[in-house]
């Protein structure tokens, strides 16, 4: 897997969190990140939604975060961003003649389920503070 979307969102809300009275553009987060800013643009849409950070347009626009770092914790931001199972996809059309084929699905589902959950309960000790805090 090459998703970059929560290493992305993660480290936004940490360029947020160091700077939290200020309003930090778009372009200025990708200059850090080193990406395109639509790429910020589209996450920040995602965080916004999600409730973690508020924006504004304009001359004086930019992004804050919504909420104090050490309330908001490193799952929110993954639950915010995540379009993917943490395992991958499972095979779509296996051999249903198949005594393994007709119920790895099945089983693969609560594997997946399972394995999330931990991730999503693992996240969930950190908060965003405690993350910032690792960056001079």
């Amino acid at each position: 897997m090459n998703n970059t979307r929560f290493a992305t969102a993660v480290h936004i809300m940490t360029l947020l969190a160091k700077s939290p009275q200020e309003w930090l553009t778009s372009d200025w987060m990708a200059g850090s990140i080193n990406v395109n800013p639509v790429i910020i643009r589209k996450e920040i849409s995602v965080l916004r939604e999600a409730g973690l950070i508020i924006s504004r347009q304009g001359k004086e626009g930019g992004s804050q975060l919504a909420k104090n770092a050490e309330t908001i914790t490193i799952s929110e931001i993954y639950k915010a961003v995540k379009n993917t199972e943490v395992l991958g996809k499972k095979n779509q059309n296996p051999n249903p003649a198949c005594s393994v084929g007709k119920e790895i699905n099945n089983h693969l589902n609560t594997l997946f389920e399972e394995t999330d959950q931990l991730v999503v309960n693992f996240l969930g000790d950190k908060s965003l503070q405690e993350f910032t805090d690792q960056f001079e």
